[in-house]
């Protein structure tokens, strides 16, 4: 009980940054702000595939597409900031 509550947590967490930073960026379209966001949706689905793999399927083997969805992330944001230094 307590892991899936810290994985649900987590999920929940990462989600509300997406869409807060998702909702600053409307505002200011700061392309910083963008690729944040971006990272963080990844950042989202790694968790969701974290409580799947967890929680939900056990015996399924999700640990693949987790670290894929993490790396995407900080693929993203470290694209972001290079991009956004060099400009």
């Amino acid at each position: 009980m307590g892991p899936a509550l810290v994985y649900t947590l987590c999920l929940l967490a990462s989600v509300l940054c997406a869409a807060l930073l998702l909702r600053s960026w409307r505002q200011s379209r700061s392309r910083l702000l963008l690729w944040t966001a971006t990272a963080f949706v990844f950042l989202a689905i790694n968790n969701l595939f974290l409580v799947a793999d967890m929680v939900v399927f056990p015996n399924v083997f999700l640990w693949p597409w987790r670290q894929a969805a993490s790396l995407v992330a900080v693929g993203v944001l470290v694209y972001g900031f290079i991009w956004e230094a060099e400009q």
